[in-house]
């Protein structure tokens, strides 16, 4: 039984550390007249570390070369990165002990114990904004949201924002250029 219980959580656990992605667009948008781009200001201002915004803006570049864009003092686009964050608690019960059984002399009781357990986390959602230049309307977003690691190495925070931004992008109306 423990086995099981310890199966579950160890499966629980993983699916919470995915991505979940989402994104909504302007239907009616021409995506390939875009060609350049360019950050709004709000993206200095994001609540994040230097090296973090640093990190976040190289992924999404990396995601816009893939196709087709680049940066200008001139753009087609503004690039909007937001990111929200939320304390989360959890919480797990988990019963032990005997249950009823039947014995010579009839029905006997058993004992039962149940401890729960609370785990505090910090998710975070990071919003990547496509807003038309000329007409200043949003005509993509796209969201990811995941359980941040405040302890994760440097190597990983990269590689988590990478694969965030990443997964954000497979809901892009345009698909990568094949080089």
């Amino acid at each position: 039984m423990r086995a099981i219980i310890f199966l579950f959580v160890l499966v629980f656990a993983a699916s919470c550390s995915t991505i979940q992605v989402s994104y909504d667009y302007d239907k009616s948008t021409d995506f390939n007249k875009y060609k350049t781009y360019a950050y709004s200001d709000d993206v200095a201002k994001l609540p994040v570390s230097d090296l973090d915004r640093d990190r976040l803006t190289k992924a999404v570049d990396a995601e816009m070369s893939a196709r087709g864009l680049s940066k200008s003092s001139n753009p087609d686009a503004w690039i909007d990165l937001t990111l929200k964050t939320q304390e989360k608690i959890q919480a797990t019960a988990t019963s032990n002990g005997m249950g009823m059984y039947r014995g010579r002399y009839g029905y006997g009781g058993g004992f039962s114990t149940t401890s729960i357990n609370y785990d505090q986390y910090v998710e975070g959602t990071l919003f990547i904004t496509l807003i038309d230049k000329p007409t200043e309307k949003v005509v993509w977003q796209g969201r990811g949201t995941k359980i941040l690691d405040d302890k994760a190495s440097p190597e990983k925070k990269e590689a988590n924002i990478n694969y965030a931004v990443k997964s954000i992008f497979t809901k892009y109306p345009v698909k990568p250029v094949k080089k």
